[in-house]
């Protein structure tokens, strides 16, 4: 694997491309955030369904300690385990409480966590406006990367499957 950084010239860049294929269809994020007592803080999340932009979504409780996290300014990562491939999104999380955008972007999951719905008091959004992408992609799946493991361990040679890439965004 490889291990390149490069600065994106605009959010339709090939890069940028990549890693949106890769989590067009994930659904649910491992979203990590800054506790006040500086430890790392991570739990499920459920990504909604937008096309990603650079901006994941998530809803939440506003009472919650990842609200109270990223009320502090906290660094944010969401991690996604794909059948193939892994992405890792580092930026800031910020807290949003548009009425509009949480109606756009509500759904049947929202709705299992909220039964209120929409206008349920202390609904609140969670956007990550990700600054840069780290990605690991194993063409085959996993399959083909125990296969590639076991080459590697057979042969001596160092494991070379897949793709890894750091993008700026």
């Amino acid at each position: 694997m490889t291990d390149t950084h490069h600065e994106l010239p605009h959010a339709g860049s090939d890069e940028v491309e990549k890693v949106r294929e890769l989590v067009k269809d994930e659904r649910i994020a491992m979203l990590t955030t800054v506790a006040e007592d500086g430890s790392l803080v991570s739990r499920p999340m459920g990504v909604q369904a937008v096309d990603f932009d650079g901006d994941l979504w998530f809803f939440a409780a506003a009472d919650s300690h990842k609200v109270a996290e990223i009320a502090r300014d906290s660094a944010a990562n969401a991690a996604f385990s794909g059948t193939s491939s892994w992405v890792s999104l580092s930026g800031r999380a910020t807290l949003v409480h548009d009425p509009d955008k949480i109606r756009e972007l509500w759904n049947a999951v929202a709705d299992a966590w909220f039964p209120d719905g929409p206008d349920t008091p202390g609904v609140v959004l969670i956007r990550l406006h990700a600054e840069s992408a780290e990605y690991w992609d194993s063409p085959g799946g996993r399959v083909a990367t125990l296969f590639s493991l076991v080459k590697a361990k057979v042969t001596g040679r160092p494991y070379e499957g897949g793709e890894n890439e750091t993008v700026e965004l």
